[in-house]
């Protein structure tokens, strides 16, 4: 999958949370249709079997409630993608990123090898099955985590067992910490701790610029890996660093260094710092100091700034606003607009931002803000996850094409707008600020709803604080799809008024 990843630490963000955020995207020349669902203990398998790689293993017996967006179709497996489990930990999985040669041909990615032959015949090699990836990952860890520290040691351990058929980047989050855990080859990984105070960029690049080996083999403070990483690299040559103190840059050694990334992901890495830290250096022209081919922007950062729901929504929406590379601009020329891959893509699939807010009870604690379809065109809209079941109008997406379900409608409203970008850009725009301040009424609201209630401090297995939260979130949905079927009405009219076969005399 082609994605896009940004995770904020809790003295970077505007409230204190710990937000962590991710775009799935659909490969080139497919839409994947999605759900926001919840998944109960008594519905989450006890063995589990992939359907891309038919790895099996069994599951623990204790699985915790979790949200997730799985997909719509489920002819390739569960995709589940982001969600928050009961004991308020986060995952979203995945950010697929590169290696290279010499990791691959080190330690070879798991795949699937169909069966040759027949059994009983002569020659017959049984199916070898592939490890874990995408389809897995959220199913076969989040329900079993209580930290995100957890979930890292937890997904080690199942990538050095089953291996991997693709390299991946995964992040988890609770109140107080964000971990980014990175696949390297068939079985190695890396695990690093995102700064509190900093926000990290990821474009489907191997991302991670230095890592303390040190740490990750002994103390584990800040670093987490396979534990025969470092004969894994000595062994392999993979260190290409000069000096010999010179911190270890996994980047580098594990990384692509391709052209194509120079089109297709630094130059996503390079707008969201861009956004994020305009007066730090200088971003354009030719005496930038990051420009968007750069292969040494850095994994994190400090923003100039405290990070909001919105300014994630904004740049995980990116068509590069404001450079000569908008697609929908006026800057540059007919070679510079589209030059780069947009973050805020037409396959977007989903978004997720996920929002743990120290200064709530562990009852309300968790913020699950979902968007469908292309991001330029839709609106983020909160959901609170400690709830037994979600509104149909986000989990009861079919491949069936109806303005029944908010998927589809904001793949109609997106595509309707596309070619008429400046014409519909104002009721987009609205729109999107109208649902995010209605998103915020309602949280607050609800909010103070529970701080009244009497029990409500006693932790997630409240069933009284979930049926108010699942009524919030419900009334939440009910306006998203009132004010969701009224731009999509507005921007009918105004795009069918553009039509090319209309003409300026009136039949009556």
């Amino acid at each position: 999958m082609a994605c896009t990843t940004i995770l904020i630490g809790k003295e970077a963000s505007y409230d204190g949370s710990t937000i962590i955020a991710r775009n799935e995207d659909s490969p080139n020349g497919e839409f994947c249709p999605k759900r926001f669902v919840v998944v109960a203990p008594e519905d989450q398998p006890r063995h589990y079997r992939s359907v891309m790689s038919h790895v099996q293993m069994d599951l623990p017996d204790d699985p915790l409630r979790y949200t997730a967006v799985p997909n719509a179709i489920s002819n390739e497996g569960i995709w589940g993608e982001a969600g928050v489990n009961e004991a308020n930990v986060a995952m979203t999985e995945t950010e697929t990123i590169t290696s290279n040669e010499r990791v691959l041909g080190a330690d070879p990615l798991v795949e699937l090898t169909p069966a040759q032959g027949r059994p009983g015949e002569e020659g017959y090699i049984p199916e070898s099955a592939g490890g874990i990836g995408e389809e897995d990952l959220l199913t076969i860890v989040l329900p079993y985590i209580h930290s995100a520290r957890e979930g890292v040691e937890r997904l080690g351990d199942l990538l050095e067992r089953y291996g991997t058929y693709e390299m991946n980047g995964i992040a988890f989050s609770d109140v107080d910490e964000i971990w980014w855990l990175e696949t390297i080859g068939g079985h190695h990984w890396i695990a690093k701790r995102v700064p509190d105070d900093s926000y990290v960029t990821m474009p489907n690049q191997l991302g991670i610029d230095e890592f303390d080996l040190d740490d990750a083999l002994g103390g584990q403070t800040d670093h987490m890996c396979s534990s025969d990483l470092r004969e894994f690299i000595e062994e392999n040559h993979l260190d290409l660093a000069v000096e010999s103190a010179s911190p270890f840059n996994p980047r580098d050694a594990f990384g692509s260094h391709s052209d194509s990334d120079h089109v297709y992901n630094t130059p996503r890495a390079w707008w969201m710092q861009r956004f994020l830290n305009p007066y730090d250096e200088i971003w354009d022209g030719p005496d930038a100091d990051h420009a968007p081919t750069a292969d040494n922007i850095p994994w994190c950062r400090q923003p100039e700034r405290k990070i909001t729901v919105e300014d994630v929504k904004y740049v995980l929406s990116s068509h590069y606003q404001g450079t000569p590379y908008d697609p929908y601009g006026v800057l540059g020329d007919a070679h510079t607009r589209g030059l780069y891959r947009p973050i805020g893509i037409n396959r977007n699939n989903q978004l997720a931002v996920i929002q743990l807010r120290p200064y709530r009870p562990e009852s309300c604690r968790a913020i699950q803000w979902m968007a469908y379809g292309s991001n330029p065109f839709n609106a983020l809209v909160p959901f609170y996850a400690n709830v037994d079941t979600t509104p149909d109008y986000l989990a009861g997406t079919t491949d069936r094409v109806t303005t029944d379900n908010l998927y589809w409608t904001d793949r109609l409203i997106a595509a309707l707008s596309d070619g008429a970008f400046a014409d519909t850009s104002a009721a987009n725009e609205r729109y999107q600020e109208a649902i995010g301040a209605q998103g915020h009424r309602m949280i607050a609201a609800t909010d103070d709803q529970v701080g009244r209630l009497e029990g409500a401090d006693r932790g997630t297995d409240n069933p009284e604080v979930r049926e108010i939260l699942k009524t919030a979130n419900q009334d939440m949905a009910d306006e998203l799809r009132k004010r969701t079927d009224a731009l999509l009405g507005e921007v009918l009219y105004t795009v069918s008024m553009k039509m090319r076969n209309g003409y300026h005399l009136s039949d009556n």
